[in-house]
């Protein structure tokens, strides 16, 4: 019997979004794990594990991993994380790995390299101009209404959609000073981007060798305007945008701009009257549960993707089933509410419901958009089913059937 290959996986993000890429990967494979502390529900699916002082430094990422390749030889190294994606290539490129691309990564990390190598290729896509203050912002010739986006963040954190010169000036600090923590840092921030109009759809693909192979697409779901809250996912395994040749080329044309040739991709694209327009590149798997609603519409498993093509192993990509799986987001009414509990009610409820997921316990506080965003859910609801329809209606009940309560602080209280 061949032995699994020891593949290296820096980090893990957080259990209740990323659990299901480990249970999916360590029947198959090794996994040593990189950890900034020591590991806790990983050790059900990890044969090793380094603790390192910091996972954010590079140099201290490739020491690990050659000292570890010297004892075992590394065949792949993987991350989902947004934060050490780039550390990670560092680290792949040390060893010689796919991936070992910084140049590649960075492409993908930074928005504003991004929008430069695809206009260089004429890749569609809105206009894009990368400015410092709010008079450099308003002087940008694209239009209203217009884009406010962060140059270093994904997810659509920090974005806004101004309609007028005094919506810009007041949503510019929004835009500029929103981050998050171990965010990359920027001189200049932010980018100015003509408005796409249209619906917003998201692919992840599987990249081997320079060949590109979606397994997953899915329509967002978008909520509290004029900021761009992702509230949502649908993943339809027959989804007809899968067969759209247009859109196909594109999200080719994309991953040849960038150069992308090896590792897992999640393309942001804008469906508009005038074709697809991409919005951006994002050089690990997706986030908000997306991919684990592909692997349940389709029986792709995306972990299982990302850990071949990470050891340049060419990626099983072939569905059994055709379903529909969508995820829905929850959060509290006001700013600054203290949350007494948080719980779903269960009895009743449809059988296309799959997870009921609290986010938050008691005594945390929390806001909804734009003050509380990612870090702002309280829950959230998957379901699978049959249609759309269906998996809208599962979602629908599990929102009615979620039950929290809290209050919010007296406003000397959140001022402390």
């Amino acid at each position: 019997m061949t032995e699994r290959p020891h593949l290296l996986v820096v980090a893990t993000g957080m259990r209740l979004f990323r659990e299901y890429i480990l249970r999916s990967i360590a029947p198959q494979y090794r996994i040593h794990m990189f950890l900034h502390g020591e590991p806790t529900w990983e050790k059900d699916y990890i044969e090793g594990w380094t603790v390192l002082e910091s996972t954010l430094d590079a140099d201290a990422l490739v020491a690990a991993a050659n000292e570890l390749h010297d004892r075992e030889a590394i065949d792949g190294v993987l991350c989902w994380d947004e934060a050490r994606i780039l550390q990670t290539a560092h680290v792949a490129e040390a060893l010689g790995l796919p991936g070992g691309d910084v140049a590649m990564v960075n492409r993908c990390r930074d928005k504003h390299l991004t929008r430069t190598a695809l206009a260089e290729h004429g890749v569609p896509q809105p206009k894009s101009v990368l400015v410092n203050t709010v008079e450099e912002a308003l002087a940008v010739d694209v239009g209203y209404p217009r884009i406010l986006k962060p140059r270093a963040l994904a997810a659509s954190l920090g974005v806004v959609k101004v309609n007028s010169p005094e919506e810009l000036r007041e949503n510019w600090d929004f835009a500029h000073d929103t981050t998050v923590p171990e965010a990359p840092h920027y001189d200049v921030k932010v980018l100015v981007e003509e408005f796409a109009d249209g619906y917003e759809i998201s692919i992840d693909a599987a990249v081997f060798q320079g060949q590109v192979t979606p397994f997953c697409l899915a329509r967002k779901e978008i909520g509290y305007p004029p900021y761009a809250e992702e509230i949502g996912h649908f993943v339809d395994a027959a989804d007809p945008l899968l067969v759209d040749d247009q859109l196909m080329q594109v999200l080719v044309d994309a991953h040849k701009a960038i150069a992308f040739t090896d590792g897992v991709t999640h393309t942001e694209i804008m469906m508009t009257a005038d074709g697809p327009k991409v919005i951006e590149i994002n050089a690990r798997i997706g986030g908000d549960m997306i991919p684990y609603l592909g692997l349940q519409a389709t029986g792709v498993d995306p972990g299982l993707a990302a850990a071949a093509v990470a050891c340049g192993r060419a990626p099983e990509l072939v569905p059994d089933r055709t379903m529909v799986g969508g995820v829905r987001f929850f959060y509290v009414d006001e700013n600054d509410t203290v949350l007494d509990e948080v719980t779903f009610d269960s009895d009743g409820l449809p059988g296309s419901i799959d997870l009921l997921v609290p986010l938050m316990e008691a005594g945390q506080t929390t806001s909804p958009p734009p003050d509380g965003t990612l870090w702002g859910r309280i829950a959230y609801a998957t379901a699978v089913a049959t249609t759309t329809e269906e998996c809208r209606a599962g979602l629908d009940a599990a929102e009615k059937a979620l039950r929290w309560s809290g209050k919010v602080k007296e406003p000397e209280e959140a001022a402390g």
